[in-house]
Parts: structure tokens; C-alpha cells; sequence
């Protein structure tokens, strides 16, 4: 079953999602490494209910001595997701990174029960053609380094969906995929993304069963909805004047958003690995928080530090996809992320309507925004005489240009 000489190990901490990939890897690793005890761990970042019913039973039904079911979804949100949110993130100026953005925690949370469990090993169904692999394996190069992974989907020899069912029930391992999956599928609290199907062809425009969580637009209803945002250091922490933890923040904005038709995104991204690739995402409460910080930031950063933001984000951005959350970089960008987020204070009204996100209303206590300084007070804020002075000295370069250009005539 291997394509290169395997070790033998003691224990191995598997991170299990109950699909195929992940029952079939159970048998797999006992009957290729040594019969070594597998833990199955999962970690909770607000998938569907029913991805969660019944694993640990179906974990140990497929030959797993245990497994392990860890609730981060307030530590994700918190922790991760706002974090995130500060700077701005948007891969390829779209993406807000549901995915990946929960990859680092998960890493974390296996890795610490792997050290807990005194295992020899991690392993993970991430193919060698994804993004998942890069970010589970360089999250346990930074955390624990002394662990070793194992990714069968790079080392062992089936191939196809009818290759791992065939396995499955050869090894007595109960399942319920079946041969034709359309879809391949990822949620956590933040979004759920959609790949394969018809997307497999840029040309083909998403059928209303891509679509998981929102309602279309142009069947969402005829009456806008209104709401209000508190926001404190970037971080929205009140809904119409109630305090919701983040998680309940995140989720209570998924229904309201869902509802509208709003948070949904078709794209053709780059792969860290260097291939493209299409999905779909629906990010509804992430969407409307975005727009609540930027409009709050109008308010209140000045342009220089706007612009740096900006930079911020990008960078960020690529951090986050390419999976380098455990590194000193990301320190060093949060840190900066959060010293700006210190006057990024304030309300905002939202309006949702077919789709839409528009920010009606926003105010801070550390606004810049002064329509006096504007249209008033030109003795003590603005003289207009001194704008020519400006203007000379902003386009002396253009101005040297052109002199020297007509003194080579």
C-alpha cells in the first residue's frame, strides 16, 4: 500500500472529519504502521451539526481507540477570525480566507493533543495537490517539531473514490459516501465553501445547488433590513445595543446576512501550490463585519496610515492563505494591526437588500470627519492662500522635468 519504505509508531493523532478520506485512513495507518494505536481528533469551528453526530462512535468503528472532540469556536472567532479582521485580509481582494483562516487553529489543537497523548505522530487527509497540506505541516514544524506527519494522500496507492470504498468494506469500516460526490465541501462557522460539480468549467455560471447557506438574491425579500453595529478596537462586540460573544456574533450576523442573499463570492483563485483553482463561497456575517470596519476606518484613519492598512491587508492576506500563522511575521503584523485598531471605535447602521451590504450610517468618538474644518474656520484651520504654495512644491518634480526637456531642444 506504501510507495516508500513506512516507520512504525506507537500512537498516531489523526485529524478526522468522519468522510471517507479520513474513515478510510484509520485502517490504513494500523495496517502500515506497525498496528499502531490511532486517536482520531476533531476539532469543533462551527461545521454543521450533523457533520458532528455520531463521529466519535463512527470514529471508533472504524478502528480508532478514541476519539477526541475539541470546541474552539469561540476561541476561533476570537482569537483567529477577528484577529484577522483587523488588518483588513482579503485574498486576491476577494476571499476572506474562511478556510484557511481555521487551519492554524486546528493544527494547534491536534498538535496539543498529539503531545498530550504521547503520540509519535500526526496525519491528515489533505491531498498533495491542496493548500491544506502546506498549512497542517508547517503549523507542526513550528509547534513540535519532534512530531512526524503523515499524509497518505501523498504516499499510498488508491486513487479513486471506488478505490477507498472498495478498502472501507474490505475492513469492516461503516460508511455512507457513495460513488458520485458532485461537490466537495468545507464550513466552519465563518463561511462554507464549494468546489467541483459544474465549476469545473469557468464557463459554467453556479447552479442554486452550489449554494449552501444563503438565500439567492433575486429571491431574498422585497424589504431591506437595518441593524446596528458597536465596534471597540475593531472588533464588533454589539448588535442593536446587545453584547454577543464572537461566536454568537458571528453566527447571529451568518442568519441575518444568509437571509438577505448576502456574503457570496465565485472565484478563480491562486493555489500556493501554483495551480488554479474555482470555488464558491458564502461568507454572510464575515461580509458585513468587513464593510462595518472599513466604514469606521474612513472615519477615523488618516491617509498615510489608511494606505499602510491597505499594504497591510495584502500581505496579511497571503500569510494567512499560505499558512504561515506560526511565525514571528505574523506577530509582528497582528501587533500592528491592533495599534491601529485602538481608534477604530465607533457605530455603524447597516442596511442588507438583495444581495447588497451598504453602510447607511457610521460615527466615532475618534472621527477626523469635521464638517466645520471643511467649509468654516478658514482663519484658525485652512488658509486657501496657502494651497499655491503646496501645489508648487507637490509638482516641482513635473515642473523640473519639463524645463529640462525644453532646454535639450
Amino acid at each position: 500500500m506504501l510507495k516508500k519504505e513506512n516507520k512504525h509508531y506507537k500512537k498516531v493523532v489523526l485529524a478526522y472529519s468522519g468522510g471517507l478520506d479520513t474513515s478510510t485512513i484509520v485502517p490504513w495507518l494500523k495496517e502500515n504502521y506497525g498496528d499502531c494505536e490511532v486517536v482520531c481528533f476533531v476539532a469543533d469551528v462551527g461545521q454543521e451539526r450533523e457533520d458532528l453526530e455520531g463521529i466519535e462512535e463512527k470514529a471508533k468503528q472504524s478502528g480508532a481507540s478514541k476519539c477526541i472532540v475539541k470546541d474552539l469556536r469561540e476561541e476561533f472567532v476570537k482569537d483567529y477570525v477577528f484577529e484577522m479582521m483587523k488588518t483588513g485580509a482579503l485574498y486576491e481582494g476577494t476571499y476572506l480566507l474562511g478556510t484557511a483562516i481555521a487551519r492554524p487553529i486546528i493544527a494547534k489543537a491536534m498538535v496539543d493533543c498529539a503531545l498530550a497523548e504521547g503520540a509519535d505522530a500526526i496525519a491528515h487527509g489533505a491531498t498533495g495537490k491542496g493548500n491544506d497540506q502546506v498549512r497542517f505541516e508547517s503549523a507542526v514544524s513550528a509547534l513540535a517539531p519532534e512530531l512526524d506527519v503523515i499524509a497518505p494522500w501523498r504516499i499510498w496507492d488508491l486513487q479513486s473514490r471506488e478505490e477507498l470504498l472498495e478498502y472501507c468494506h474490505n475492513h469492516n469500516v461503516p460508511c455512507k459516501a457513495t460513488l458520485k460526490k458532485i461537490y466537495s465541501r468545507d464550513a466552519n462557522c465563518l463561511h462554507i465553501s464549494t468546489e467541483g460539480g459544474e465549476l469545473e468549467n469557468t464557463w459554467n455560471a453556479p447552479s442554486e445547488n452550489v449554494w449552501v447557506w444563503t438565500t439567492s438574491p433575486e429571491k431574498a425579500p422585497d424589504t431591506p433590513e437595518t441593524f446596528e453595529l458597536t465596534i471597540e478596537k475593531g472588533v464588533v462586540t454589539e448588535l442593536n445595543g446587545k453584547a454577543l460573544s464572537p461566536f454568537n456574533m458571528i453566527t447571529t450576523l451568518n442568519e441575518i446576512g444568509a437571509k438577505h442573499g448576502v456574503g457570496r463570492i465565485d472565484i478563480t483563485e491562486n493555489r500556493l501550490v501554483g495551480m488554479k483553482s474555482r470555488g464558491c463561497y458564502e461568507t454572510p456575517g464575515g461580509s458585513i463585519i468587513y464593510e462595518a470596519l472599513r466604514a469606521i476606518e474612513q472615519l477615523v484613519l488618516d491617509k498615510a496610515t489608511r494606505v499602510f492598512r491597505e499594504h497591510l491587508a495584502i500581505e496579511f492576506s497571503q500569510l494567512v492563505y499560505d499558512g504561515r500563522w506560526f511565525t514571528r511575521l505574523r506577530e509582528i503584523m497582528l501587533a500592528s494591526a491592533d495599534n491601529i485598531a485602538q481608534d477604530v471605535n465607533g457605530k455603524v447602521v447597516i442596511k442588507l437588500y438583495k444581495g447588497n451590504i451598504e453602510v447607511i450610517q457610521k460615527d466615532s468618538p475618534n472621527s477626523l470627519f469635521n464638517f466645520d474644518f471643511v467649509t468654516f474656520g478658514a482663519d484658525n484651520v485652512y488658509s486657501q492662500a496657502d494651497a499655491e504654495g503646496f501645489i508648487r512644491l507637490y509638482s516641482l518634480p513635473a515642473r523640473i522635468r519639463a524645463i529640462n526637456a525644453k532646454a535639450k531642444k
